[in-house]
């Protein structure tokens, strides 16, 4: 399609998008996220069409879920070209979205609204923008309820927005820590624990995290659990907590000496898994033969079970 021919079609999709007729609408924005799916010179054209931004985001306040989730996804395919994704993030749309991630919204809704914030906060500036407009809270609350098919989307674009250091306070301060350990202590899939475990190590890079990590009961009983499971990317996170924790206090060292597979975990781990693995298994072991070394005086204990 011409440059010419991909204009007009903007502009009477755009017009047609206005209708009263909820089908005339439907049929003028499934238009228009056909022609911004793959194109990024689309995407520029549509973004220059007068108007065309103002009125997408107000179809997506729309009482129709049809017509909520395709304008969504328009805004997402235009937030995908590099160039947009300053001039899609004002305060306004940030704050819609955040109403979205929440419930009642459905669920597709949510994953949206979830993959647009996830898509703008990828341009680094935009991060503290999200963090000071309350994205942070709204994505630690939708967290923090009821699994859903929309988890993976929240979690990814709270991954993406605690990139920033600021942003990492605010999740703590927000009940970060506690609603994490809920998505690990009840999900089942993989993916979901490792990318809660991701976000946690990052939070655990300050005193404030570190802090919160400490005050959750069970918590290295937890991380060795994960060392058991099948996902070489949850172990690595699970072992980065664990380091982080004994570099705290070596009660927590000691508190995983008491479970008597801890070290057949760390052996197998520094020979099957992966690089980063092999790795933290090292640094773990030399941390859990400094605690047993204070606690006993030698390090034959520990020597005997490696």
């Amino acid at each position: 399609m011409s440059t010419t021919r991909t204009r007009e079609t903007i502009a009477v999709s755009l017009s047609d998008a206005q209708s009263n007729s909820i089908e005339v609408q439907e049929k003028a924005l499934q238009t228009l996220l056909s022609i911004t799916k793959v194109s990024p010179q689309n995407r520029s054209l549509l973004s220059e069409t007068r108007e065309a931004i103002f009125n997408l985001m107000n179809l997506s306040k729309s009482s129709s879920i049809n017509i909520q989730t395709l304008s969504l996804s328009i805004l997402f395919n235009l937030s995908l070209n590099p160039n947009l994704k300053q001039s899609l993030t004002n305060m306004e749309t940030i704050y819609h979205l955040n109403s979205l991630v929440l419930p009642p919204s459905p669920s597709d809704t949510r994953k949206i609204a979830a993959s647009l914030i996830c898509s703008l906060a990828m341009l680094d500036k935009n991060k503290a923008i999200f963090g000071v407009a309350g994205s942070i809270q709204a994505l630690v609350t939708a967290v923090a309820g009821p699994r859903g098919p929309e988890d993976h989307h929240l979690l990814s674009s709270l991954a993406e927005l605690v990139q920033f250091h600021g942003n990492c306070t605010v999740a703590v301060r927000s009940g970060g820590v506690p609603a994490l350990i809920q998505v690990i202590e009840s999900t089942g899939g993989e993916d979901l624990t490792s990318t809660a475990l991701s976000i946690l190590g990052l939070l655990a890079r300050f005193d404030e995290g570190l802090t919160a990590l400490r005050k959750i009961d069970g918590i290295v009983m937890l991380m060795v659990d994960l060392l058991r499971g099948r996902s070489m990317s949850s172990k690595e996170g699970a072992a980065e907590i664990l380091i982080k924790l004994f570099d705290e206090s070596e009660g927590f060292a000691r508190d995983a000496l008491r479970v008597s597979e801890f070290s057949t975990l760390l052996a197998d781990l520094s020979v099957r898994g992966s690089a980063r693995a092999r790795q933290q298994a090292g640094l773990l072991m030399k941390k859990m033969m400094a605690a047993n070394r204070d606690s006993h005086g030698d390090d034959n204990l520990m020597l005997l079970r490696w």
